[in-house]
C-alpha cells in the first residue's frame, strides 16, 4: 500500500485525488492532508481519510480542524507541509497546493527521495533551475499531472529523447476562444469561469481565458523535459481529445487522447509504470466526434501566451516575475478590482521593469515573487 502525502486537498486536483483514493483503498491511504483555509471541505475528508498528519495554513484553521475532529496532530504552515511532505511513511508526494507556496515543500521531499506527482506549476515555473538540478542530483522522480504534461509524459515512454523533433501542447482556448480582443472589453468573471471542456479551480480557469495557463505549461515542459522554447509548439484544440503530442525526427507523431477527465493523469503518477481500472470516468467513443479542430495559436490575441515564451526564453528570474505578477493580478479580477484585459497589462508591466537576474537562488526567487506582488498591487492603486 503506497502512502499518499497530499498538499492542496480542497483544490479541484486535491478532490480528484480523493476521488482516485477512493477507487482503490486496498492501493492508496493517506498520511497528511494540507489545505489553506477551506474547513468547510477539509473536515469531512480528514473524517473520512483519518490521516496521521493534518497541515493548514493559518491558527484559525487549526483550532477549527482541531474542534471538529480531535485530531492531535496538526500542522501549521510552510514548516507543516515540509514535515508532511517528507515524513518517512511517506511514498508519494502529491503537490496540489495552487502558486508558489508548493515550492520548499518540493524541494524538501526531493532531497527525501520522494516520487512526486506534481500539479504546482509554479514550483517549475518559477524555480525549474533549481528543482530539476536537484531532482537530478537525488536520482528523485518528478510524474507530471498536467493533462498535457503526462500525455508528452506517456508519449516518451520508451522512446529517446534524442529522436524528438518538437513537444505540441493543446490548448482548449477557454472560456473566450470565439471572442475578439474588442469583445473581451468588459467581460465578467462569471463568463471568465465557464470553461468549455473542463472542470477546474477558479484560478487555472482563469488562468486557461488569458492563456496564460498554457505559457506557464510551455514553461514548465521546457524543464519536465529538457526542451528548448524553440522545439516547443502550441495548437489550439477545442475538443480536448488530444491532450498533447510528440513529433519525432522521422516525422512520425504519437498522440495521448482520452476523456477531459483529470483522474486520469492523476491516477498515472500514483501507479507509474502500472496502469489500474478507472471505472468512474468516461471512455472516449470517438465515433461521437463527426470532427477534431485544429488551429495555429494567435499569439497577437492571447497575448499571456506570448509573455510567456518571451520571459521563458529570457530566462533567469523572469519566469518568476511573469507567475507572481499573474497570481496577483488574477486574484484582482476574481475580486473585480480589475478588467479580463488588465491582467495581461499588469504582467507586461512588471516583466519590462524588472531587472532580472541570470541564476537566481531560492532566497532571490521568495523575495522576488513577494516584490512582485507589491508592486502589481501599487500599480492598481
Amino acid at each position: 500500500m503506497k502512502k499518499i502525502a497530499l498538499l492542496g486537498a480542497t483544490g479541484s486536483i486535491g478532490e480528484q485525488t480523493l476521488d482516485v483514493m477512493r477507487q482503490h483503498t486496498e492501493e492508496f491511504s493517506l498520511f497528511a492532508l494540507a489545505f489553506g483555509s477551506n474547513t468547510e471541505k477539509a473536515i469531512p475528508m480528514i473524517r473520512e481519510f483519518e490521516p496521521a498528519v493534518v497541515v493548514t495554513g493559518n491558527e484559525k484553521s487549526r483550532e477549527e480542524v482541531r474542534k471538529a475532529t480531535n485530531h492531535s496532530n496538526i500542522l501549521i504552515g510552510e514548516e507543516g507541509l515540509k514535515a508532511a511532505s517528507t515524513a518517512s511513511e511517506v511514498d508519494v508526494l502529491v503537490n496540489a497546493v495552487m502558486g508558489s507556496v508548493g515550492l520548499p515543500a518540493t524541494l524538501e521531499a526531493i532531497k527525501a527521495r520522494k516520487r512526486i506527482a506534481i500539479a504546482n506549476k509554479e514550483t517549475l515555473v518559477t524555480a525549474g533551475h533549481i528543482v530539476m538540478a536537484e531532482a537530478e542530483k537525488y536520482n528523485t522522480p518528478l510524474i507530471p499531472v498536467d493533462s498535457e504534461h503526462s500525455a508528452i509524459f506517456q508519449a516518451l515512454n520508451g522512446e529517446r529523447m534524442e529522436d524528438v523533433r518538437r513537444l505540441i501542447i493543446t490548448a482548449s482556448g477557454g472560456s473566450f476562444r470565439d471572442k475578439t480582443r474588442e469583445q473581451l472589453q468588459g467581460v465578467k468573471v462569471k463568463d471568465a469561469l465557464n470553461h468549455p471542456n473542463w472542470s477546474m479551480g477558479a484560478k487555472i480557469t482563469i488562468d486557461s481565458a488569458s492563456m496564460m495557463n498554457k505559457g506557464l505549461e510551455v514553461i514548465e515542459a521546457h524543464w519536465l523535459f529538457n526542451m528548448p522554447y524553440e522545439k516547443i509548439h502550441v495548437l489550439l484544440h477545442r475538443e480536448s481529445v488530444i491532450h498533447s503530442l510528440v513529433e519525432f525526427k522521422d516525422r512520425s507523431v504519437m498522440a495521448q487522447l482520452g476523456s477531459p477527465d483529470m483522474k486520469v493523469p492523476i491516477q498515472y503518477a500514483l501507479t507509474y509504470p502500472d496502469r489500474m481500472d478507472l471505472s468512474n470516468t468516461d471512455s472516449l467513443e470517438l465515433e461521437e466526434f463527426s470532427q477534431l479542430n485544429f488551429s495555429k495559436m494567435d499569439l497577437d490575441r492571447f497575448r499571456c501566451l506570448k509573455l510567456a515564451f518571451d520571459a521563458g526564453k529570457a530566462g533567469g528570474s523572469m519566469p518568476t516575475v511573469l507567475n507572481a505578477a499573474n497570481e496577483q493580478a488574477v486574484a484582482m479580477f476574481l475580486e473585480e478590482k480589475i478588467s479580463f484585459l488588465e491582467i495581461e497589462s499588469l504582467v507586461e508591466k512588471s516583466l519590462t521593469e524588472h531587472n532580472s537576474i541570470s541564476e537566481p537562488s531560492l532566497s532571490d526567487i521568495i523575495e522576488i515573487d513577494k516584490e512582485t506582488r507589491k508592486r502589481v498591487e501599487r500599480y492598481v492603486k
